[in-house]
């Protein structure tokens, strides 16, 4: 299929809006990753530390700064699930309209909490880096990249509802390679910061433009100046579940931003700094594998809209049961291999006890477990329910870490977020989920979970002994042991589901994945 055919397609299956979706995802993150890596590499070698440090920090307040957003594009994606679904033009035109005076009252205000931060800069940068431009400068430009998107972006998020995301992702990823090509060449010939930003910036604004013009190349009718305004009760509606959102939004901050600053606070940046080369695997494992379910989103949104409970339900079993099988794989992977992939990469002096690959082994699987139930409450608009449970959550996460980082260093810390989620989100979304979505009760969800664990609890114990074979140096054996872990674990998982419904509907899909295929192929 042709580019322009691609993006001008207006009617195509769920399946194949999922597999373009997950497929571009997946691709494009690939290949910016590793392109994303040499980049740091040559901009180490050009530009002092103090540069990196500085590109840093101003990256890392300006995304607190974005969390002004909280919640808006959340709320707006689902509220738009319906009407796409069901064509209704004057309803997404209404809606957007709402979302583009929003999205540039988030801008204005991002640029102008920025610019009042400015005169404290010289706080929080203590010591005068060595660098030869103003740090305001720098600041300034930064600033800018990230409130000017703000004032274009709401368009994006009607192709992501409309189950388009892949030419979002696919322009994204494709900006962003060439921006990065062209950032690496600017500093190998000048060595200049500022350019390197203003080739930022000017990526920035080519996504944007070009986003633009193809949500209103599929969606023509989003730029009637005479749309009507959304009915009151709507727009209580729609910022109702904006608030929730919010809540759980900055209450994910702490549970999901804390552990490095309590492991720093705790046993001191050293153990911070080792404990990072396995936090940078399993995180690259974590996004690569997000790919997928953002991939799917839209798609079950859409489905959502447009299905009986029945058909929502069984959607959510197939796609649990497939989280299950591609995170429990990564799960064991992470537990039997990362050790061995750290010796591999760093030396033998960075390899931790073996209760550390576990127990991140374990919160990389209860987290990736709960994709399914996420996506099914963020796509029902169940944002009310267990707004504030995060909030608990981060609480429980910091108090544990406290007691448990005191006896089980390291270990305990980490195991202090698994403790947190145990007692409210891993099980309180899920009933939220099943109650409120699909109006059943926990317990069916709670016997297919203990099912799961038995069944992962089986084939780690005979990784465990097929790795009794496994010798020779550190690269066969790191081999070695990822390709039986993945065989056993495989084979286990097969011979546990190859006679389930979910199993089925897996190769019903498959099915007419492979028929389309061959049709478009003749």
């Amino acid at each position: 299929m042709k580019f322009h055919d691609l993006v001008t397609a207006k009617a195509k299956s769920r399946t194949e809006y999922s597999i373009l979706n997950i497929s571009t995802n997946l691709v494009g993150y690939a290949l910016n990753t590793i392109l994303g890596f040499v980049c740091r590499i040559v901009f180490v070698q050009c530009l002092s530390a103090d540069y990196l440090g500085v590109n840093g920090l101003f990256t890392n307040i300006l995304t607190m700064l974005s969390l002004a957003e909280l919640g808006v594009g959340g709320a707006i994606v689902y509220a738009l699930y319906k009407p796409l679904a069901e064509n209704d033009e004057e309803k997404i035109a209404s809606l957007m309209k709402l979302y583009s005076k929003a999205y540039r009252m988030i801008g204005l205000l991002i640029a102008a909490i920025g610019l009042a931060l400015m005169p404290f800069l010289k706080l929080i940068i203590r010591e005068q880096p060595n660098i030869s431009e103003s740090i305001y400068l720098l600041y300034a430009i930064n600033l800018f990249n990230t409130a000017s998107s703000y004032f274009f972006s709401y368009r994006s998020s009607l192709l992501i509802a409309a189950q388009r995301n892949y030419i979002v992702s696919g322009i994204s990823y494709a900006v962003a390679i060439v921006q990065s090509i062209l950032q690496m060449l600017f500093l190998l010939s000048f060595r200049n910061y500022i350019g390197y930003l203003l080739i930022q910036t000017a990526g920035i604004f080519l996504f944007n433009v070009i986003v633009s013009y193809m949500a209103i190349k599929q969606f023509p009718y989003i730029r009637k100046k005479n749309a009507s305004p959304l009915p009151k009760d709507e727009q209580r509606t729609l910022f109702a579940n904006i608030r929730d959102l919010m809540v759980y939004k900055v209450s994910g901050l702490l549970v999901n931003s804390t552990d490095n600053i309590l492991i720093t606070f705790f046993k001191g940046l050293a153990t911070t700094g080792v404990a990072s080369n396995y936090t940078l695997l399993v995180s690259t494992l974590n996004s690569l594998l997000a790919q997928v379910f953002n991939g799917l989103t839209a798609s079950i949104g859409n489905h959502n809209a447009s299905e009986p409970v029945e058909k929502r339900y069984q959607m959510f079993s197939f796609l649990n049961m497939m989280n299950f099988w591609i995170f429990g794989w990564a799960a064991l992977g992470i537990y039997f291999c990362s050790s061995d992939l750290v010796q591999l990469c760093f030396g033998e002096e960075y390899v931790l006890s073996n209760e550390i690959p576990f127990v991140m082994a374990l919160n990389f699987f209860t987290v990736g477990m709960m994709n399914a139930v996420w996506t099914y409450k963020h796509t029902l608009g169940l944002f009310h329910y267990g707004r504030f449970i995060q909030f608990f959550t981060g609480i429980l996460n910091i108090a544990f870490s406290a007691l448990l980082g005191t006896y089980w260093g390291l270990f305990g810390i980490l195991f202090a977020t698994f403790i947190a989620r145990l007692f409210t989100s891993l099980w309180y979304d899920p009933y939220a989920v099943f109650k409120y979505g699909f109006q059943k009760s926990l317990s069916i969800y709670a016997k297919k979970i203990a099912k799961y664990l038995v069944v992962l609890s089986i084939s780690a114990i005979l990784c465990r002994i097929s790795f009794l074979v496994v010798n020779g140096g550190i690269l066969v054996r790191t081999l070695l042991k990822m390709v039986l872990c993945s065989l056993v674990s495989n084979a286990v998982f097969w011979i546990a589901f190859h006679r389930s419904e979910e199993f089925s509907m897996l190769r019903d899909i498959l099915k007419r994945v492979i028929l389309k295929l061959s049709r478009k192929a003749k």
